[in-house]
């Protein structure tokens, strides 16, 4: 290469370019790492270098040939490119690769406006001394490059406009333990800090989007999941619709319920008008989602629950599909169909379902979530009943078109509202659950807003993170990891700000978490088991009573300091019901694994103490999250070796933890013959988790005759589902080009061979 080539350095000066020193720095990203060819890499750059370039464009020149190289054979790249990005950011945030002291980042950063002013009052220098001793920064070097795009582009403080960098990881990560810890008392909050940013900082713990973008600024609100009830008036329409406009601004996943809302054709103010049905009230939440950006983070995103026998349901359910005409459709958002045992039932039988509208049967409405006996009697008494609208369908009908959309659109999601309710941490008769949120795995009471600031409404909020179970490696390790999480989860709650008091006061008085899972796919094959043949049930069955039992420990020993949450009484914990009285108990025909903690103490101490939080649990999809800890996601199979995202950066590459010693005990989800064992592992887990879910299906529909996935099949894992006491589906993931079959609907045979589909 001609050595006489100009590079404009960071400060505007032009010097010959220095091939010496770009050596180094890829000696020193190398260093430890297997199978790097650093030749390789410098040989991929120089090609792309040319006169003039900037200093800052030959980093991101080799950053990107060392991304390139990123593969099966050669994982150890994304740490490389990594290391590379980490050095880069470092040099745009502080001129310099090393870090300045905590205390002077943290002092320019509140002058600029960029970290909340409360931590200089409530923190002494000595204080900061003693922060920053807690501080490796080499542990930057632990991230996959995967990851380390995900922070550059999502949690580092930064301006958005230019692209300046204001921060690095570990100092994200002790403020965010700063912030939450700093109302402890003094002789104790430096041991939570310390231990909360080691768990944090080394991905023992994984916490969400609005947590890592949000602790250490003056912005205060982190609730990832935001559920909000509908009523069927136009001024509870409105507040939901201001309240959704509110909440999406802030980052969060909105679910909303409009299950009340009256169909097409229903009397209004006695028969002067006709309603004009839901769509275009559905089309009115979905403009308030999109209305806004979520400062360049995520984009606003919600799910709307409606229920199965809604009088408008066959035009509710193709809402999403590409077919129709804008004004039939309302694509840009989610949705979620409510069924129970009671209408499952029915097409198992080969019976007809009566559709009404909410508004003529309200009773009936209100008992499909607070009492099934009760709902099953009033559904007959009104079928009967000619003075009511109504439309009867063939159950075979209806539920081809739920599984038609499913398939086609992937994001028709199932909430199973009796299972909500019976395995729930909640009383129904006194704070029912009649939604869950954008994910399907937080399900908590909520009640209509008349107007934006109706305190008797309630707007739920969940407080989420997520327990590595990579790191792992005795069971007795979650007891630590529970406690610190629930503590810190649980002083989030009071550190926030609430944008409404509904919202505050359900936050406040009901203090729920959802704290779930990422990496489960590796704590697999470290254990050298599968999801698909049954090998993995044990380990999950004590794997998730050792976290729920820990988490209701943790929050156990909270109260005993802090008090129980005000609405404890509204629990079904409260008398000392627990998830293993509750859960469905056709789980023990797949599981026989006996209990192997002490409930009965721990019951005797939620009585005599009873819990600082009325929800401790809940497993979320955690897509963006694990990436940043370079684990798999959620309770996920992994769909390769190599996972290829793509972000406003680009195309990431993200290899599986452990790919060269793993391999081969990785199950891929392709690979998987069917959803039933993988269902049936999260009902192991739901007989734990007192929250929901987030479970996929997934098809193949080369595993099928021509190339089509019989409508039977996915219609019977539904049944499957609901007969194993799962709460919710999320997505149906399907292979590439594939198209459902469009099955005959009088074909009914086999859909419930064997007797497995009796509920």
């Amino acid at each position: 290469m001609n050595k006489k080539l100009l590079v404009t350095k960071r400060n505007g000066k032009k010097e010959n370019i220095n091939l010496d020193k770009i050596h180094k720095v890829l000696n020193w990203a190398a260093y430890g790492l297997k199978n790097i060819s650093i030749s390789q890499v410098e040989l991929k750059s120089h090609i792309q270098f040319y006169d003039g370039i900037t200093t800052v464009n030959i980093h991101e020149t080799i950053i990107k040939s060392a991304a390139d190289l990123i593969s099966e054979n050669a994982p150890d790249y994304q740490y490389m490119a990594a290391r590379l990005t980490i050095f880069h950011l470092r040099k745009k945030a502080y001129g310099n690769f090393e870090p300045p002291s905590l205390y002077e980042h943290v002092k320019k950063l509140v002058n600029i406006g960029k970290y909340d002013k409360q931590l200089l009052k409530e923190y002494t220098i000595k204080d900061f001394k003693k922060m920053n001793s807690f501080i490796v920064h080499w542990r930057d070097m632990n991230f996959s490059y995967a990851a380390v795009k995900q922070l550059e582009g999502k949690y580092l403080l930064q301006n958005k406009i230019n692209g300046d960098i204001y921060e690095s990881a570990q100092f994200l990560y002790i403020l965010i333990s700063a912030c939450l810890f700093q109302k402890y008392p003094k002789n104790s909050r430096m041991y939570y800090i310390k231990n909360f940013y080691d768990a944090i900082s080394t991905f023992k713990i994984s916490l969400p989007t609005p947590i890592m973008s949000g602790v250490r600024t003056p912005n205060r609100q982190f609730s990832s999941c935001v559920l909000i009830e509908c009523d069927d008036s136009l001024d509870s329409i409105n507040a939901t619709t201001s309240s959704i406009i509110k909440y999406v601004s802030q980052r969060a996943g909105i679910g909303i319920n409009a299950g009340r809302i009256r169909a097409l054709g229903s009397s209004i103010r006695q028969g002067e008008a006709f309603h004009t049905g839901c769509i275009p009230f559905y089309k009115h939440f979905q403009t308030a989602v999109k209305s806004c950006s979520q400062g360049g983070v995520r984009g606003g995103a919600a799910t709307l629950f409606y229920p199965i026998w809604h009088l408008e349901v066959q035009s509710l359910l193709v809402l999403k599909n590409n077919r129709g005409t804008e004004e039939n459709r309302v694509r840009h958002i989610d949705y979620a169909i409510q069924i129970n045992g009671f209408i499952y039932k029915k097409i198992i039988k080969d019976e007809f379902i009566t559709l009404f509208s909410p508004s003529d049967v309200k009773d009936l409405y209100e008992n499909f979530f607070k009492n099934q006996k009760i709902f099953k009697k009033l559904y007959v008494k009104y079928e009967k009943n000619k003075n009511i609208r109504k439309k009867r369908v063939r159950a075979i009908e209806l539920f081809s078109l739920i599984v038609q959309e499913r398939t086609s659109t992937g994001r028709i999601y199932i909430q199973n509202v009796d299972h909500c309710n019976t395995n729930s941490p909640f009383n129904c008769d006194i704070a029912p659950i009649r939604q869950s949120n954008l994910c399907l795995e937080i399900t908590l009471p909520t009640k209509p807003l008349n107007d934006i600031n109706d305190e008797k409404g309630e707007i739920a909020l969940c407080t989420l993170s997520a327990i590595n179970l990579g790191y792992i490696n005795n069971l007795k390790d979650l007891e630590q990891i529970s406690d610190l999480t629930v503590r810190a989860l649980d002083e989030l709650l009071d550190y926030q700000n609430y944008p409404i008091i509904s919202a505050k006061n359900a936050a406040i008085n009901r203090r729920p978490l959802g704290i779930g899972v990422i990496n489960f796919a590796y704590y697999l094959a470290k254990n050298k088991l599968r999801y698909s043949d049954g090998s993995a049930k044990k380990i999950t069955h004590k794997t998730f009573e050792a976290i729920q039992y820990f988490l209701l420990q943790a929050s156990c020993n909270l109260a005993k300091e802090k008090g129980p949450c005000k609405l404890f009484n509204e629990t079904t914990y409260y008398k000392g019901t627990l998830p293993i009285d509750r859960y469905k108990k056709y789980i023990d025909n797949i599981c026989k694994e006996k209990l192997l903690l002490d409930w009965e103490h721990l019951r005797k101490n939620i009585i005599k103490y009873g819990l600082r939080n009325s929800t401790l649990s809940a497993i979320m999809p955690s897509e963006t999250s694990s990436q940043v800890s370079n684990a798999t996601n959620g309770i996920e199979p992994p769909r390769g070796y190599i996972t290829i995202k793509s972000s406003k950066e680009g195309m990431l590459k993200q290899v599986v933890p452990e790919y060269k010693k793993l391999k081969k005990y990785y199950e891929l989800l392709w690979d998987m013959p069917n959803n039933q064992g993988y269902l049936e592992l999260v009902s192991i887990m739901q007989k734990f988790i007192d929250q929901s879910i987030s479970a996929n299906t997934n098809y193949d529909p080369k595993k099928f005759p021509n190339n089509k996935i019989p409508i039977k099949k996915l219609i019977k894992d539904l049944l499957i589902s609901y007969k194993l006491g799962l709460k919710t589906l999320y997505y149906q993931n399907t292979r590439d080009g594939a198209k459902d079959e469009q099955h005959n609907i009088n074909n009914l045979n086999n859909i419930c061979d064997s007797g497995s589909c009796k509920i």
